[in-house]
């Protein structure tokens, strides 16, 4: 199994459902304002103009994981989602270095937080908040072996 959360560009609407789910879901003070885990984007691209939310793509070949010193980065062998346990983080920002996306951000602890996919949902049989909550169905959790 290989899960990859997907976003269909042409169905986000740049509500921001998905950044306060995901907010809410982590416990992530809403006051704050921003999501550290998902950044909501306005583009143009081929001459069409659309929003683009992104998080962790959950790489295959994650380069956060080998740059991350402390280990705290892996792939969850049953969904193939990139997990972490910051138990052992020291903040050092190697592995948002290591990330093309720009997907690890870090708390107010200093410790790295990313999207994890909902794993815990998922393993209750349960939808990523943001996939729950986006009111134009424009993200969706898929297993890329199946698609």
């Amino acid at each position: 199994m290989k899960l990859r959360l997907l976003l269909e560009i042409e169905k986000c609407s740049a509500c921001g459902a998905c950044a306060v789910a995901c907010m809410d879901q982590h416990d992530i003070d809403v006051e704050a304002g921003v999501c550290p885990l998902r950044h909501i984007y306005d583009v143009e691209a081929l001459g069409r103009e659309g929003y683009l939310s992104v998080s962790c793509m959950h790489c295959d070949d994650a380069p956060c994981i080998a740059g991350c010193p402390s280990g705290c980065l892996k792939k969850d062998p049953e969904t193939n989602l990139t997990i972490y346990d910051n138990t052992n983080c020291i903040g050092c920002h190697s592995c948002a270095m290591a990330c093309p996306y720009g997907a690890p951000s870090f708390g107010t602890d200093g410790k790295m937080i990313k999207c994890d996919g909902c794993i815990e949902r998922w393993r209750h049989g349960l939808e990523p908040a943001c996939v729950r909550t986006c009111p134009t169905g424009a993200i969706a959790l898929r297993d890329m072996d199946e698609a």
